[in-house]
């Protein structure tokens, strides 16, 4: 074993990293051996007898640690000597815009702003020094970039999010439009009035599904007619996705639905901009494509074809989008890097090829560079027809970039790219780096790159294939054996490298996607995308149907395999995870794909706490007690037993909590028999025009139904109330706010969305639905106790207020935000963490 003056000094580290290539061969046996050295975490150590005293195995272990500390720095300036430093850009950027959009409170601009001015004087300053005394400076300076540019986006956006829900009469113009699988079309509208209420507050765009049928209405027309719009939902339970954020950066202040047909409306003239006028032509051409697109390819097929091709998902059936969801397969149907890399590769190959047949124009033009131009153009087309959705501008992004490397003489498959990838991306749209779309995207994409580049170097150090290998009759089966073994590697990177994300966002995992894209990868890449993308160029020459109906075979059967796959019930389970769990994996991550010497080992042990995190999460008891954000939905959680207030829970709500939570299907609640008699004494159905308060005599029947209902089952008495029992206090939900005394008389815990009073003078816990909009969703523990001092409360929003959940604080009464909660419920959320 060498000894240990044999490894380089770190001066000679230094000097031999700093070196051409070239050079380094050329240097001589004593070099080479060195640079060898180089690559290795932990020097070679003397095989010297273990000294079982404690003096002994104290010096052994100093001297380990004193190897380690000189070789850190040399480790370092080797990732520094091949650009890695470089990659870490976006991350420590996108981790400072992370942080700003996690802070609870809308923090101080100008404060961090003076201290970005600073750190980056201090960087200018220090520069053209040596060492890593400088990349403190630098690395702070990226991270208050980020916060910087979090903030930009959210100052640019300004998104008018509604407060409440209304019903008003709504006129707009038509931005975008598309339809769905039962032939209902969602309108993108761009409010001009409202009216009969006028909404105080209106936002600027909202989401509208029409469901009756009609002649839809194109871009640019003038629609109206009596809506029903709603705020985007907030988190179904804490820690879970915020469709309001989402909302707020694509500039969606509401959702809702048309009572009846929409009407059009003669267009008054707008004064609209030619960047609005081309926008809106594009749109309209995406709309027309992927009309023709399902004309000539019926079914689910042709509706997954034109959603490759123009990102129109909706009209894709629920069965088929739940198979694809399953089996792991979903990810073909978005524009994601995928698509775009088959439809720019193809392309790329195919005029390559067809320029080289024409040796003496290959000999006098660079043929590569004019491919790479071509693919450029055609993934510029591909991107505007798109619909500018995200996936498809970060894929468009990353595929621009890697052509235009190809340009200039770079190399366009490498983790340098990427990385620029993800600059562009963050400096763009900061609140990207928050989505699954985005964090499960780069985080394939750079595992598989940094899976091909280990590779690549593992195979330049072997001999060639010997002989029998390059037989012509082999060649043929090995070229066969090299590819599937490329699409199971790279399938089992992708899977592998996005399982944490798929695990934080989605709470599951889908166990057999690996089988599902060995089996249909080969068919979108022979067959789907270069069918589509020969059909698309011959779209405006009407020759496309035969390669559309092409496209919708190969489509048929990825359909099929993808409903195989699903039945064999891959779809597993994970639950809510930990809340440090996605950062600490996503690091060991970084730090495994990104890092070439043996400092990546580092990420090991943090992956190792990331698993030791999701099974703590694992262990805690569930809560007792879930409300969703409007307070129309109470489940009573007991051991592996769920039961509801809702006989139909809302599939959307119930879903998250039951992945979350990892819930079975809830038990139904028993409807009481006095359901015939409402409580104003009329028919079931008869309309009036006020209510009339409760009697004595009928407060004091429902006290006494309410005190004998049965344990772990809700009893209801439909537009009344729903009460369960606990087995040491009642908890009821109450519809109609007149019974909200005779609850808090009887129950420890009131749901009441529409009640005035939000507290109860009994003692008991009043959750009201003014209160609700502005917690959110609920979790609450009973620890056993029926004193409500001892619970533990978790909200999904208290304590917010960012632009993004400011919306829930306003009053539309007094035009003013009032964030104050119930005093009562604030201590319990305040001693429990939010």
């Amino acid at each position: 074993m060498p000894e240990e003056d044999a490894f380089p000094t770190r001066a000679e580290a230094g000097r031999l990293i700093s070196r051409p290539p070239d050079s380094r061969i050329s240097g001589g046996a004593s070099d080479s051996a060195k640079l060898r050295d180089l690559s290795r975490l932990f020097p070679a150590i003397e095989r010297r007898p273990v000294v079982h005293t404690q003096g002994g195995t104290f010096r052994r272990s100093a001297g380990r640690l004193d190897r380690l500390r000189r070789r850190l720095p040399v480790m370092l300036e080797e990732e520094t000597a091949y650009g890695h430093g470089f990659l870490f850009l976006p991350v420590i950027v996108g981790a400072g815009a992370a942080s700003w959009f996690a802070l609870q409170q809308s923090p101080a601009f100008w404060p961090y702003f003076l201290v970005f001015c600073v750190s980056t004087t201090v960087v200018i300053v220090s520069r053209y020094r040596s060492g890593t005394t400088h990349l403190l400076p630098l690395g702070l300076t990226l991270f208050l970039g980020g916060m910087m540019l979090a903030q930009f986006e959210t100052w640019r956006r300004s998104t008018v999010i509604l407060d409440s829900p209304v019903t008003t009469e709504l006129a707009g113009v038509v931005e975008r439009k598309e339809v769905d699988a039962q032939g209902r079309w969602r309108y993108i509208v761009r409010i001009e009035r409202t009216s009969n209420p006028e909404v105080g507050r209106p936002p600027q765009r909202v989401s509208l599904l029409a469901r009756a049928r009609h002649d839809p209405a194109q871009t640019g027309d003038t629609i109206s007619g009596r809506v029903r719009i709603s705020p985007p939902s907030g988190p179904a339970l804490p820690a879970l996705n915020d469709f309001a954020f989402s909302s707020y950066f694509d500039g969606i202040g509401a959702v809702g639905f048309f009572y009846g047909a929409p009407k059009k409306q003669a267009a008054a003239p707008s004064a609209r901009g030619w960047s609005a006028e081309i926008e809106s032509q594009l749109f309209d051409l995406r709309s027309a494509i992927a009309t023709r697109i399902r004309e000539t390819v019926p079914g689910d097929a042709g509706a997954f074809a034109a959603a490759i091709v123009t990102d129109e998902r909706r009209a894709i059936s629920q069965e088929t989008t739940e198979a694809l969801r399953v089996s792991g397969l979903a990810h073909i149907v978005a524009i994601s890097g995928l698509n775009m890399a088959l439809a720019a590769g193809i392309f790329f190959v195919g005029v390559r090829t067809v320029l080289s047949v024409f040796t003496g124009f290959a000999q006098a033009y660079p043929v590569k560079k004019l491919a790479a131009v071509g693919a450029l153009m055609m993934a510029t087309a591909y991107y505007l027809i798109s619909g500018f959705g995200v996936s498809a501008e970060r894929a468009y992004i990353m595929m621009a970039i890697m052509l235009v490397a190809v340009l200039f003489d770079r190399p366009s498959i490498s983790l340098r790219n990427v990385a620029l990838s993800a600059l562009v991306i963050i400096a763009m749209s900061p609140s990207e780096i928050l989505g699954p779309s985005f964090q499960m995207s780069f985080a394939a994409t750079a595992a598989l790159v940094a899976g091909y580049a280990l590779w690549k170097h593992r195979a330049e150090g072997r001999d060639p294939e010997p002989l029998p290998l390059r037989h012509p009759m082999v060649t043929p089966v090995l070229a066969s054996w090299n590819f599937a073994a490329g699409i199971f590697v790279t399938s089992l990177i992708g899977g592998i490298s996005t399982a944490m994300f798929s695990v934080e966002h989605f709470h599951r995992i889908a166990t057999y996607g690996l089988a599902a894209n060995l089996a249909a990868m080969p068919v979108i890449s022979f067959v789907v995308m270069p069918a589509g993308l020969v059909g698309m160029l011959l779209m405006p020459f009407g020759l496309d149907a035969p390669f559309m109906k092409l496209m919708g075979l190969g489509l048929e059967a990825v359909i099929a395999i993808a409903k195989h796959v699903a039945a064999w019930g891959g779809d597993v389970g994970i639950g809510r995870q930990h809340p440090w769990f996605l950062t600490v994996s996503t690091a060991g991550f970084l730090l495994l794909a990104l890092l070439r010497t043996r400092l990546r080992l580092i990420g090991l042990p943090l992956m190792v706490t990331a698993l030791l995190l999701s099974w703590h999460q694992r262990t805690a008891p569930p809560p007792d007690i879930l409300v969703s954000e409007d307070g129309t939905m109470v489940a009573l959680v007991s051991g592996e037993m769920v039961a509801t207030n809702r006989i139909r829970p809302p599939d959307f709500i119930y879903d998250q909590w039951k992945r979350a939570l990892l819930l079975s299907d809830p038990t139904k609640p028993e409807i009481s028999p006095f359901r015939d008699k409402p409580p104003d004494g009329k028919p079931a159905g008869a309309k009036t025009d006020e209510r009339r308060e409760l009697t004595s005599e009928q407060i004091e029947a429902t006290k006494a139904r309410i005190r004998q209902v049965p344990t772990g089952r809700f009893t209801c008495e439909p537009r009344a109330w729903c009460a369960a029992s606990t087995g040491k206090g009642i908890v009821i939900a109450v519809d109609d706010s007149r019974y909200a005394g005779a609850a808090c008389d009887t129950a420890y815990l009131v749901i009441a969305p529409r009640a005035r009073l939000d507290r109860c003078r009994s003692g008991a816990l009043m959750i009201n639905g003014v209160t609700l909009r502005k917690t959110g969703a609920l979790e609450i523990s009973f620890n056993g106790a029926t004193d409500v001092r001892r619970w533990q409360v978790r909200a999904a929003m208290a304590g917010e207020d960012r632009p993004w959940s400011r919306h829930r604080h306003y009053d539309w009464r007094s035009r003013g935000f009032d964030k104050s909660l119930p005093e009562p419920l604030r201590q319990l959320i305040n001693d429990t963490g939010g």
